[in-house]
């Protein structure tokens, strides 16, 4: 015994001196790994650069160029995580925006045919515009939003210090505090209650023009009722859209996807729209039979994804027999390319809810409409656009910064172009005209 006690003494001896150095080298290749997983996560090999722009070639998109140096100009994310798009559309959704002010505005009520309230909130600009003109922002919200989220009202207030009147639409449901007047909430692109809000801008304000503007959802909604009737254009200077997905039929099988955590989001989007309906479960289906009031429960409760709660919720508000139908019917890409108004179209490549394929629609819309710009960042998520130099973003985002500049430079041409590219003179009079 005393032998092998010697033996393994002796072995023990002659390893100990190696150990420390092994133990290091393991050290250092799991640091290094950590390392590697944060690069790659936070994708900060990835480089800066100016949007990519298609658009065609015009005097117009060439001035508009000129005049918005958001869209030639590099965008700069944070450097620490501003290049990935999880941590971008994650901090705005949860925290919305840095230092969000308090814009006070005046909440109107409009009573619809059907028997719903659509309810909007009126922001009067803090100075005079940059043209002497009254310019007043149309501004339909994400899902499930309204004018008290953060990225909405750091948007308002600074339109406002920029001479804009803003109108935000209230999303028919999802105000916690207000309830709902018919058995019917928000759908995907269902533009009765933008319309209405519209109609009343238009009427109250008889001299003022239009800036449409639509966040996700609510661009789909905004490039949809303008292009489903020309009477829609009429007063609108422009319109802009930020981070739609243009089709909800293509979207559904990338929503069921696991690249880019696709699948987990729409997880997390159908259980916020789950506690909207849920909020409502009263006005949406105390009409119907306790029955039939449980089964649709039944289905909601157990539903994992928008598809489902689509198909056995949202698209019975408007008696769409399947749910093909239903996001056929809903989504812009049937209506958009009817729009005639100067179109700005922004999109993000590593937003993680909108797929790559979905941006074809847009390209191919830039490529045939000369009115159509289609800007597409490397990095900013859904709706995050951060602009920061290296942990801390700025209270302003490249996207509202974008927009308001934009509509500024829109103004401008509209208001120091000649009378004949106004559309109310022929070609042969603004021929004489010029001659």
């Amino acid at each position: 015994i005393s032998t092998q006690l010697l033996e393994t003494l002796f072995y023990v001896h002659t390893i100990t001196p190696e150990m420390p150095a092994m133990f290091d080298g393991m050290k250092l290749a799991a640091v290094a790994t950590v390392l590697y997983i944060i690069v790659r996560c936070l994708n900060l090999k990835s480089p800066t650069a100016p949007p990519d722009l298609t658009y065609q070639d015009t005097p117009l998109n060439r001035f508009l160029l000129k005049s918005c140096p958001q869209l030639t100009k590099e965008y700069i994310p944070p450097l620490l995580w501003g290049k990935s798009g999880h941590l971008q559309t994650a901090l705005y959704g949860k925290l919305g925006r840095v230092s969000s002010p308090h814009p006070c505005g005046i909440r109107k009520y409009l009573p619809m045919q059907d028997g719903a309230t659509s309810t909007f909130d009126l922001f009067e600009p803090l100075a005079d515009h940059r043209t002497g003109d009254d310019i007043t922002m149309v501004i339909c919200p994400g899902i499930g939003n309204h004018s008290e989220k953060h990225y909405i009202r750091t948007f308002v207030d600074y339109s406002q210090k920029e001479g804009y009147r803003c109108a935000v639409l209230n999303h028919l449901g999802a105000l916690p505090n207000i309830e709902l007047t018919s058995p019917r909430m928000f759908t995907y692109g269902c533009t009765w209650e933008f319309a209405a809000m519209v109609g009343y801008i238009k009427k109250t304000y008889p001299q003022t023009q239009l800036i449409v503007v639509g966040f996700s959802l609510g661009g789909n909604i905004v490039c949809k009722f303008l292009g489903e009737n020309r009477t829609n254009q009429e007063r609108v200077l422009c319109c802009v859209s930020v981070c739609q997905g243009y089709s909800a039929l293509r979207a559904q099988e990338t929503f069921l996807q696991w690249d880019q955590c696709r699948r987990f989001y729409n997880f997390l989007m159908a259980d916020n729209m789950k506690k909207i309906i849920l909020s409502h479960r009263t006005s949406l289906f105390g009409g119907s039979s306790a029955k039939m009031m449980d089964a649709d429960l039944s289905r909601l409760y157990t539903a994992t994804s928008l598809m489902q709660i689509d198909d056995n919720i949202m698209r019975k508000f408007h008696g769409h027999s399947s749910l093909k139908e239903y996001y056929e019917k809903e989504s812009c890409v049937h209506y958009i390319h009817n729009v005639n108004v100067p179109l700005l179209l922004v999109n993000s490549a590593d937003d993680p809810l909108v797929h790559d394929s979905l941006l074809t629609i847009p390209r191919t819309l830039s490529e045939k409409k000369q009115n159509v710009i289609f800007a597409l960042t490397l990095h900013g998520g859904h709706l995050g656009f951060f602009e920061g130099a290296v942990l801390f973003p700025q209270p302003l985002t490249w996207m509202d910064k974008v927009i308001v500049g934009y509509a500024n430079a829109m103004c401008q041409w509209e208001k120091q172009k000649p009378p004949c590219q106004n559309g109310h003179l022929s070609e042969s009079s603004c021929a004489e005209e010029k001659a």
